[in-house]
């Protein structure tokens, strides 16, 4: 079995800061993609970014060049560090991750989320 677990929103000032993590757990043979997304009140879900397993990264245009995506391939734990952040970003985070599983399985798994509120 796997799990996602994704923490470190909070309530933040707009030009704020925080960093988001999310852990993944279990029975894991390797990890391609991990990411986060997002969903504010009465909007879909929408990628914030993403990470491949050798490091290269996509950002979606709305958080680029304030936030920074990186992964710890050796602990299973992607990391988001968001920068200025702006009453627009409050959102529900969710990370996600493609996991191969000990039977060589690949499945997409999303952690239960984490609250992020930018105050103006």
């Amino acid at each position: 079995q796997v799990q996602l677990l994704d923490s470190g929103g909070g309530l933040v000032q707009a030009g704020g800061s925080l960093r988001l993590s999310c852990a993944a757990s279990g029975s894991i043979f390797s990890i391609n993609d991990m990411g986060w997304y997002r969903q504010a009140p009465g909007k879909q879900r929408e990628l914030v970014a993403v990470i491949t397993r050798g490091g290269r990264t996509n950002y979606a245009d709305s958080v680029k060049e304030r936030f920074t995506l990186s992964r710890d391939n050796a602990k299973n734990t992607v990391y988001l560090q968001m920068n200025s952040l702006k009453p627009e970003d409050t959102a529900v985070y969710y990370c996600n991750a493609e996991i191969i599983n000990t039977l060589l399985v690949a499945v997409d798994y999303w952690g239960k989320g984490t609250l992020v509120t930018v105050s103006s």
